[in-house]
């Protein structure tokens, strides 16, 4: 048996040096971001962490330190075919299955940690949608024990004012991105694992569901449907934006978005100021659901495209033009495809959101990729589903969602 190749390569450093010297002005011009450099970083291996507000967040890090950096990266990346020949020629991302513990992810970081890389990973798995740092899986902090090496708290501020998970458009508006404390290996393995995930937690917290800058957009609501679907008045509701306004499709009631990050009702009071106190009530709002109620009639139907996903390599046609439709136990095509397509929940083992509104659902050996319009909004399936893995586990009063 030949030695394995190492993971690290030399071109990584010269790739990675020439794109943030191209990067660090875009980064300033399309984000408005001041990025501190980490003027303490040493010639060793760090496990850096961060708070996942913007698409760039990587970005933002990667300009911060010196040398190479190794992501953790979804699947998703690496199935685009030779797009994703490319990814990994030229940084040599670490795969990860989202929302599991995926043994062969923390293998190669383990691999990576050994040979002398600085590794970097967002512990929340998702971008923030309400604007706070979200869960966080506690797995992290068994991670960077095996690691060894110092953790980096690594802290992004003002990215959900100027690009809100849910947009397509930045926001013109400030950033400000910097190391917020290094924890050295001796410091956390005095810590118990509850100690070590709380300082973490304090370390990378962000709320920005509050006053802290102007964002100037006209076009500052467009698409929080794909974030949105309780209104505080109808239930669960779909939404429809144009420009700085959203309108509820059942009661006709619209709000307005503004620069302040501010929520207004248009002739009514509005019960929230900020979009993260809203994504809090309708998180109450699901986990109050009995979701077995809705067994027989669908919660939701979209119009969708469904493929299949060849982890690794590709994605596949599955079908073109489907009817979908969200149940309280399951997910199906029911009307206007040629093919039937009925996946219980009890047969998926995980579904998350990827980007900004793209579903995945993990169904035995299968991975299969939902998209719909612009409008579709991926995140009431994964929000559903965990609220229905918590009832069906005896967990009725489990707040956890699945982001």
């Amino acid at each position: 048996m030949g030695k394995r190749k190492k993971w690290m390569k030399p071109r990584h450093k010269v790739i990675q040096a020439i794109a943030k010297i191209v990067l660090a002005p875009y980064c300033r011009w399309k984000y408005g971001i001041t990025i501190d450099k980490f003027k303490e970083q040493e010639d060793r291996p760090y496990l850096i962490l961060y708070n996942h507000q913007t698409a760039f967040d990587q970005f933002f890090v990667g300009i911060s330190f010196k040398g190479p950096i190794y992501y953790l990266a979804t699947e998703d990346i690496f199935s685009m075919g030779w797009v994703s020949s490319i990814i990994r020629f030229v940084v040599a991302p670490i795969p990860i299955k989202k929302q599991t513990t995926d043994v062969g992810a923390v293998m190669n970081c383990l691999r990576i940690a050994k040979e002398g890389g600085t590794i970097c990973l967002a512990p929340e798995g998702n971008r923030t949608y309400s604007g706070r740092t979200e869960y966080m899986n506690p797995a992290i902090a068994a991670l960077a024990r095996k690691i060894k090496v110092p953790v980096v708290l690594y802290k992004i501020e003002g990215g959900y004012g100027v690009q809100p998970r849910w947009t397509d458009k930045n926001r013109k508006g400030k950033m400000h991105s910097y190391v917020s404390e290094v924890i050295m290996p001796e410091e956390y393995s005095a810590m118990t694992d509850e100690e070590f995930m709380e300082r973490i937690e304090n370390g990378l917290f962000v709320d920005e569901a509050k006053p802290d800058g102007i964002f100037e957009s006209g076009v500052s609501a467009e698409y929080l449907e794909r974030a949105a679907y309780v209104c505080p008045f109808c239930g669960f509701a779909e939404f429809e934006s144009h420009g700085t306004e959203a309108e509820c499709k059942k009661c006709k009631r619209k709000i307005s978005y503004g620069a302040d990050k501010k929520i207004r009702g248009i002739g009514f009071d509005f019960p929230f100021e900020y979009f993260g106190q809203w994504y809090d009530y309708q998180k109450d709002y699901v986990n109050g659901v009995n979701v077995l109620d809705y067994a027989e009639k669908p919660i939701f139907r979209d119009r969708v495209k469904i493929s299949k996903v060849i982890i690794r390599k590709k994605k596949e046609p599955f079908i073109d033009d489907a009817e979908f439709a969200l149940y309280g136990n399951r997910i199906a095509v029911d009307e206007g495809t040629e093919k039937e397509w009925n996946i219980p929940f009890e047969e998926v083992s995980v579904a998350a959101v990827l980007g900004r509104n793209k579903l995945n659902i993990y169904h035995g050996n299968e991975v299969y990729q939902i998209t719909g319009s612009k409008r579709f909004n991926a995140l009431k399936y994964v929000n559903i589903y965990y609220r229905w893995k918590n009832i069906s586990e005896g967990n009725e009063n489990g707040k956890f969602l699945g982001l």
